[in-house]
C-alpha cells in the first residue's frame, strides 16, 4: 500500500503541471467567453452557453497522457512497479476527478446566483449538464474528469509502448469508424430512428453511465498495455 500512495503522490509532484494548467487554461477559456458577452449584446430570452467547459475535460486527458510518458520511467526508477503505478494513478485521477466537481458546483452554484456574473452567461454550469442537487451535479461533472483523465492515461501507455504511429492508427481507425458509421446511417435513413433514441437517453446516460462504461475500458486496456510498457 505504502508504494502504491508513493505512486498516487508522484503525481503532485509538480502541482503546477498537474493540477495548475487545467485550471489555467479552464480560467484563460472563462476570461475569453466573459469578455464575448460582456461586450456583445444578449437579450433575456437569448441563451448565452458556452462550450469553453469542455477545456478543462480536454486539459485533464493531455496531463494524464503526459503523467504516464514521464512519471512512469521515473517511477520505475525509483522502484514502483508498473501494479503500483497504474493504482497510485487511478487514485489520484479519482480524487482529482472528485475535487475539480466540488470546485465547478461551487462555480456553477456562484455563476446562477449572480445572474451569469452579471453577463447572463453560463459557462461553470451550462443548461445541458444542469441537475437539482449538488451531490447529482458534483456526479455529472466528475465522471466525465474521470473518463478523460482515463483514457488521456491509456493514450500515453499506447505511446510507451508502441511509439507515435499507434497513436497515428488510432486516430485514422477512430475517423474510419464515424465516417463508416454516418454513412451507413444514411444508406439505412435511420437519422430520424438514432435521432429519437438519442433523445430519449437521459442526462445521466451520456453524463454518467457512459463515461463510467469508458473509463472501464480504457482502465482495463490501459492496465493490460501497461504490464507490457518498457520505462
Amino acid at each position: 500500500m505504502d508504494r502504491v500512495l508513493a505512486a498516487t503522490r508522484l503525481h503532485l509532484a509538480r502541482p503546477l503541471v498537474t493540477m495548475g494548467i487545467p485550471w489555467l487554461i479552464v480560467a484563460s477559456s472563462f476570461a475569453l467567453n466573459a469578455v464575448l458577452w460582456g461586450t456583445t449584446p444578449v437579450s433575456e430570452s437569448d441563451s448565452a452557453g458556452t462550450g469553453g467547459l469542455a477545456a478543462l475535460y480536454v486539459t485533464v486527458g493531455v496531463v494524464y497522457a503526459q503523467a504516464v510518458t514521464q512519471l512512469l520511467p521515473f517511477g520505475m526508477g525509483l522502484g514502483l512497479s508498473r501494479r503500483s503505478f497504474y493504482l497510485g494513478t487511478a487514485i489520484a485521477a479519482t480524487a482529482q476527478a472528485v475535487s475539480y466537481a466540488v470546485a465547478l458546483a461551487l462555480l456553477a452554484a456562484i455563476e446562477d446566483a449572480s445572474g451569469g456574473f452579471g453577463l447572463g452567461l453560463q459557462f461553470w454550469g451550462p443548461s445541458p449538464i444542469d441537475v437539482d442537487g449538488p451531490l447529482l451535479q458534483v456526479v455529472v461533472y466528475a465522471t466525465p474528469l474521470l473518463a478523460c483523465a482515463t483514457v488521456g492515461a491509456a493514450l500515453g501507455i499506447l505511446f510507451k509502448r508502441w511509439g507515435a504511429s499507434a497513436l497515428y492508427t488510432l486516430a485514422v481507425a477512430v475517423v474510419a469508424v464515424v465516417i463508416g458509421t454516418l454513412l451507413l446511417i444514411g444508406e439505412l435513413d435511420a437519422w430520424s430512428t438514432v435521432g429519437g433514441w438519442l433523445a430519449d437517453r437521459s442526462l445521466l446516460t451520456f453524463a454518467v453511465s457512459l463515461p463510467l462504461a469508458v473509463t472501464a475500458i480504457a482502465g482495463g486496456l490501459s492496465y493490460s498495455g501497461l504490464r507490457r510498457v518498457v520505462p
